[in-house]
């Protein structure tokens, strides 16, 4: 699928997670290119421009309602569970039944066909729909702006805190992993594969750093734990199995394995993606960098 696909296609759009961080962006690009739209989330919360509905993962009462008339779903599993497929895979399946034809899955970069996780439901994605999609962003450029543990603690501290040593890391803005969902949603033919999606270039978290601090004008240092430090560090946090998870993705970053640049960006939307340097200081002019999104 390239960008020459995406002819924009009629119906209306489930997007589940409407005020996170991908999906709030997608449904601004979907309403503003004339798509109808049914936003998704716990609470209803109005979206210009789309239908709020109410959607929880673990309440099977609200699927119907949020499901009724839509043709296309994107779909964010529950965030921090370590089993997603259990809730997941009988709303897709439902939602198959009920009419919806494509879905579009976000997973990570870090996470295969049949790995942990969101892996499973990748896995069976295709068995239920003909025409689907799975996005496989590597680490979101607005982890360290928006409202992130590593934007937490940068404004609280001054400080990024990883396992992933020198590792590099090809860091991509939500914006274009937006564009491309909405390419992969209305275009004339889905894409029928998993995309992994990155920036333009790799990064260090010491380039992350000091890139940082040269636009805000603030110290910024990036301090390098043991796995060990950074799972304990977590489990304060978070369930000890998630914990787990995340500490186990730094050390993965350390031996290289998210040090990688793809063209699904540039292939999809027609334009170039957007560089870290671009993405922070947009979003420190919006004031990301003062309030969680």
């Amino acid at each position: 699928m390239s960008a020459a696909d995406a002819v924009p296609a009629t119906g209306t759009t489930l997007v589940i997670g409407a005020t996170g961080t991908t999906g709030s962006r997608i449904c601004a690009q979907l309403t503003a290119a004339g798509h109808a739209v049914r936003a998704a989330g716990r609470r209803a919360t109005p979206v210009p421009g789309a239908e709020a509905v109410a959607f929880d993962w673990y309440d099977p009462a609200t699927h119907a309602a949020a499901l009724a008339g839509t043709d296309r779903v994107y779909v964010v599993p529950p965030v921090g569970d370590p089993d997603p497929a259990a809730a997941v895979l009988p709303f897709l399946r439902r939602a198959r039944a009920a009419g919806v034809r494509r879905a579009v899955l976000l997973s990570a970069s870090s996470v295969p066909e049949g790995g942990p996780a969101v892996g499973r439901v990748h896995a069976a994605l295709p068995g239920i729909f003909e025409e689907w999609a799975v996005l496989r962003p590597s680490w979101f450029m607005q982890n360290f702006t928006g409202g992130h543990l590593h934007a937490l603690s940068i404004r609280a501290e001054g400080v990024i805190r990883t396992a992933a040593g020198t590792g590099r890391v090809g860091f991509v803005d939500a914006e274009d992993i937006a564009a491309v969902a909405v390419r992969a949603l209305t275009g004339v033919r889905a894409p029928n594969t998993d995309l992994v999606l990155t920036g333009p270039e790799t990064l260090g978290y010491d380039d992350v750093a000091a890139i940082l601090a040269q636009a805000t004008g603030t110290a910024v240092t990036h301090v390098s734990l043991s796995h060990a430090e950074l799972r304990d560090l977590l489990a304060g946090l978070m369930p000890a199995e998630f914990a787990t998870l995340l500490a186990d993705m730094d050390r993965a970053v350390a031996a290289g394995a998210e040090d990688r640049v793809t063209d699904s960006v540039p292939r999809l939307t027609g334009r170039p993606a957007t560089g870290f340097r671009t993405v922070v200081e947009r979003e420190f002019a919006r004031g990301a960098g003062a309030a969680a999104q």
